[in-house]
This record gives C-alpha cells, sequence and structure tokens, in this order.
C-alpha cells in the first residue's frame, strides 16, 4: 500500500504539475552520446538496456530452474509472478492508464507517456523474482547484486535521455508493490540478515555512477546517480524488511499438531 501512495504522488507531483515537468524537462537536454555508459549499450548491453526480451526469459527461465531445484512450488508462483506483474502493469500504465498532460507546452517529443519505465520494470521485477526463490543464506547476496544492477539500470536510463527520474523511480515502486502482495500472501519469515546498508548503498552507488555519469553537465549526472542509488535504496529496504519464510519448513506435521493440542 505505501508503494502505491509514493507511485501517486510521485505521479502527480512529476508529471501533474508545471513545476514537476519543467523540472525534469530541464533534464532532456543534448544527446545521448556523452553518457558514459553509450558505447557499451550499443555494443553489448548491458542487459535490458538491450535484448529486452530476451533478458525477460533468460531471467523468468532462471528462477524456475531455482524454484525447481528447492521444491518450493509456491515460491516459485510467487518468484514468476512478481516480475510478470511488475512488467504487465508498467505496460499499461505507461501505455493506457497514466498520460502526461502537456500543462507548459513542451515539444511533441517530450509529451509521450513513459512514466513508469520499462526498462527498469524488467530489472526490479527480476531482482525482487529472484530474491523471494533464493535461500535464506543466498538471499542477501542475491538481493546485493541485484540492487547494484538496479542502480546501474536506473541511472543509465535517465542519462541517455530515455526517461526521466521519476520513471525510473515509478517502475521500481510498481515492483515492490507486487513483492508486498506476494510476502503478504507467502508464510511470513524474520526479517533478512543483511550485509551492512552502507556497504550494499556504496556499491550502488558505483553501479549509478557508471550508468548516470555524463561529460557535458555535472550536476545533470549527480540527478541521475541520485536516481539509481535511490532506486536501489528502496527495493533493499523493502526485502530487508520482510522476506518470505520456506514454505514446506513452515507446514505443521499431523503429530506437532496433535501435540499442540
Amino acid at each position: 500500500m505505501k508503494s502505491i501512495i509514493a507511485l501517486v504522488a510521485l505521479y502527480v507531483v512529476a508529471i501533474c504539475t508545471p513545476w514537476g515537468q519543467r523540472a525534469e524537462n530541464s533534464l532532456l537536454v543534448g544527446y545521448a552520446d556523452p553518457a558514459w555508459i553509450y558505447r557499451i549499450v550499443y555494443s553489448v548491453g548491458p542487459p535490458p538496456l538491450k535484448l529486452e526480451e530476451l533478458t525477460i526469459v533468460a531471467g523468468l527461465t532462471l528462477i524456475m530452474l531455482v524454484t525447481l531445484l528447492r521444491r518450493q512450488w509456491i515460491l516459485a508462483v510467487a518468484g514468476v509472478g512478481v516480475p510478470v506483474a511488475t512488467i504487465a502493469c508498467t505496460e499499461l500504465l505507461h501505455t493506457t492508464i497514466l498520460p502526461r498532460p502537456d500543462i507548459v507546452g513542451a515539444p511533441i517529443s517530450e509529451i509521450e507517456p513513459s512514466f513508469p519505465s520499462g526498462h527498469v520494470a524488467i530489472v526490479a521485477g527480476l531482482v525482487l523474482g529472484a530474491i523471494l526463490v533464493a535461500t535464506p543464506r543466498a538471499r542477501p547476496y542475491v538481493a546485493t547484486i541485484g540492487t547494484v544492477w538496479l542502480a546501474l539500470i536506473g541511472a543509465a536510463v535517465v542519462a541517455l535521455l530515455w526517461h526521466r527520474p521519476s520513471d525510473a523511480i515509478g517502475a521500481t515502486l510498481v515492483a515492490c508493490f507486487w513483492y508486498g502482495i506476494a510476502t503478504r500472501l507467502l508464510p511470513k519469515a524474520q526479517p533478512m540478515a543483511t550485509p551492512r546498508t552502507l556497504i550494499v548503498l556504496a556499491l550502488a552507488a558505483i553501479g549509478a555512477i557508471c550508468g548516470g555519469a555524463r561529460t557535458d553537465s555535472y550536476p545533470r549526472s549527480f540527478v541521475f546517480v541520485a536516481t539509481g542509488i535511490l532506486c536501489a535504496a528502496i527495493v533493499w529496504f523493502t526485502v530487508a524488511r520482510r522476506a518470505p519464510a520456506e514454505v514446506t519448513a513452515a507446514r505443521t506435521s499431523p503429530a506437532d499438531a496433535a501435540r499442540s493440542h
């Protein structure tokens, strides 16, 4: 619920107010090539900035393989459901439900609907799905690697001028909403044992710098990098607060049930 409230508030402030539109439109200046990541994007990736469909298929396949090996069938549904719901919901929101009204007389190229970002939704959804199906011991490391990847992509899509900061943050909130739904339907575990948050955020900052830095504007680079870090922080604190239990371990045997009575 908090994610939805934050998503609505972000949409209203950033897209439905003249000062919000002017602030974000002011970032869309120049071309994509001054971004540090530009040459990498148009050569080998990183995914899903290139090969979006393959990234989705590979990520969902990996999640399914993990759950098959672990025999956690309910987690399999949740692990696949979160990224699929995130990607589908994001597509529906930015193509149909959430228009970008022309309040400030912006050029046509700046009023196309783009909230939330589809690229960031792919990463955030897959990361949260992978966290759901990971073993308790592996989960902190999966979350750490995932947040660094998210920081990189979240910063890159704005540094390349494909999206505004609100688009990247909005997609992250959509993914966290579906993760919250999944964890509420699953048995609840203790909060995830995590590495030090400052270390994780420092690693995420490195990823965000690689994705968000540009050679033509330090102030805008700072905004782009901060966007990536914020996306990573939202996911990190979401999964650190609530993790799913091992479903098979949570079952009570008939003998235990009888003793409890």
